[in-house]
């Protein structure tokens, strides 16, 4: 399995960014994928789900209506895209393979969001 993560950067308050998770080493198609991250000095923290066949969507509720989830099983890539963020969504971003999966498996990418 080999996850490979993407656009972070640093982004003022109210800004946006998009994320996205290249996957390779397994049936990317057949699984569920989530967005975790991980805050300074925190623990792991899941974000949102996505079906394999984009059909149901999660997000958790520090997130909704701000994030949203989505796929191409085409090119095996995930995507976030965060709108309206917050200094609090500051943390390192990954992509974990399951549904409302937080274990690591690749670099991340780092999101800060800071005026």
């Amino acid at each position: 399995v080999q996850l490979v993560e993407s656009g972070g950067g640093m982004v003022q308050p109210g800004g946006s960014l998009r994320l996205s998770c290249a996957a390779s080493g397994f049936i990317f198609s057949g699984v569920d994928m989530s967005w975790a991250r991980q805050a300074p000095g925190k623990g792991p923290e899941w974000v949102s789900g996505i079906s394999p066949g984009s059909g149901r969507k999660y997000y958790s509720d520090s997130v909704k209506g701000r994030f949203t989830i989505s796929r191409d099983n085409a090119k095996k890539t995930l995507y976030l895209q965060m709108n309206s963020l917050k200094p609090e969504d500051t943390a390192l971003y990954y992509c974990a393979k399951g549904d409302h999966a937080i274990a690591r498996e690749g670099q991340g990418t780092q999101v800060l969001v800071s005026s």
